[in-house]
């Protein structure tokens, strides 16, 4: 049964995240309003919706207010029946969960960190290879699966969640004059990434690269800098 209450999703524009929860609710067919938030200025709505982490997406639904990324994923699934996303089965469940976080813990914030480093080459290096290395481990999970997409010839939960690696990465590697995603060397994501990005509820819902590359450049600065102060500290 479908849910009648409104929706709204409080978002960042460059946010692989909020992202995440659009893409969701666009495959699910869910009408929302999306309110564009100012991280660096954060609202008072944001504030009150999110005092713990003071971050998005924040999701509303109705009354009810539902944080962090990878669970307003699951809130979404259990609500709106159509298309599920997540397994039936209970341990392929907690194996996407495990790969999910996985992605997040050791992909995700080892490219982010190896495209802020600076100044420091082995601590760059450092963090490029745990990436690499998470990548690999993924990439064996895509092999295994042999099919289109992490859950088979359909979107899913994990495809959702790591979808970041389809578009942020690269964006990062341009940023930090890097590779992480090599193509010969991860010919089964470089397939998954050309497969995400040509999904209906993804393609028209990308930001405009050239947009989140100057963002990312001086977002790296930023973050480095505060990085190389606090080392020196």
């Amino acid at each position: 049964m479908k849910s009648k209450e409104a929706v709204k999703l409080l978002g960042f524009w460059a946010s692989p995240s909020c992202f995440r929860v659009e893409w969701a609710l666009r495959l699910k067919g869910v009408e929302y309003e999306y309110i564009e938030e100012d991280i660096f200025n954060k609202s008072p709505m944001l504030l009150e919706l999110n005092p713990i982490h003071k971050k998005v997406p924040v999701l509303i639904h109705g009354e009810k207010v539902i944080l962090d990324s990878l669970v307003i994923l699951e809130y979404i699934d259990e609500t709106w029946k159509q298309f599920p996303i997540l397994p039936r089965d209970p341990c392929d469940r907690a194996m996407v969960r495990f790969w999910a976080k996985f992605a997040e813990e050791k992909l995700l914030e080892n490219a982010w960190m190896a495209m802020c480093t600076q100044g420091d080459e082995k601590e760059k290096e450092m963090y490029l290879k745990e990436a690499v290395e998470s990548l690999e481990k993924i990439e064996q999970e895509l092999i295994k699966g042999k099919s289109k997409f992490f859950g088979g010839e359909s979107i899913g939960y994990l495809d959702i969640a790591i979808g970041f690696v389809s578009y942020w990465l690269p964006v990062w590697e341009e940023v930090g004059s890097m590779t992480i995603a090599d193509p010969t060397r991860f010919p089964a994501t470089a397939g998954w990434t050309e497969n995400f990005r040509s999904h209906p509820a993804v393609k028209d819902k990308l930001p405009l690269r050239d947009k989140i590359v100057v963002y990312f450049q001086w977002r790296s600065k930023e973050i480095g800098a505060q990085i190389a102060s606090a080392r020196k500290g």
